[in-house]
């Protein structure tokens, strides 16, 4: 019987499978990739997330390629911004993507985040309906980076 995919902690050995799905997802869906500046975090994840508090994980299938990863990002002592939520396309419609927000709320309340803010396009529909219905609401965004029009917020309870 084959064991499905696993969340693990990413490391920087990752950087390169991880910066690939998130630059073919934002791809498939007509966004640009960022490499100098939106997703120059996925340089030196530990740095950029383990540093100042935050965490990333990848969903890892059998053969150990990433087929999903998300990152929580310390943005204030009580909030961390939830990033780089991206699932292949070739994996979706299987509940992964609720598995990682599942995931990443439970661990940003572990990590003492009393609130989960979130960028993203009109584009990623699939995505926005999964946080609608975890009971992110729209809210105005300090900046939005630039292929987002869409910011949420989410209180922990």
């Amino acid at each position: 019987m084959n064991a499905g995919p696993r969340l693990r902690q990413a490391t920087n050995t990752d950087a390169g499978q991880i910066r690939a799905l998130v630059f073919a997802v934002l791809e498939e869906y007509g966004l640009e990739p960022d490499p100098d500046s939106t997703d120059a975090d996925l340089d030196d994840i530990e740095q950029s997330y383990f540093a100042s508090g935050g965490a990333f994980y990848v969903l890892e299938a059998a053969d150990d390629s990433i087929i999903g990863a998300y990152g929580l990002y310390r943005v204030a002592s009580d909030t961390c911004e939830l990033r780089k939520m991206y699932l292949r396309r070739d994996q979706r419609g299987r509940g992964y993507g609720k598995h990682l927000l599942d995931d990443a709320l439970a661990r940003a309340k572990e990590l003492g985040f009393a609130r989960v803010t979130l960028e993203t396009a009109s584009v990623l529909k699939e995505a926005i309906a999964l946080y609608e219905r975890y009971g992110f609401v729209p809210y105005q965004g300090d900046h939005l980076s630039p292929r987002c029009d869409q910011a949420y917020v989410l209180a922990l309870g």
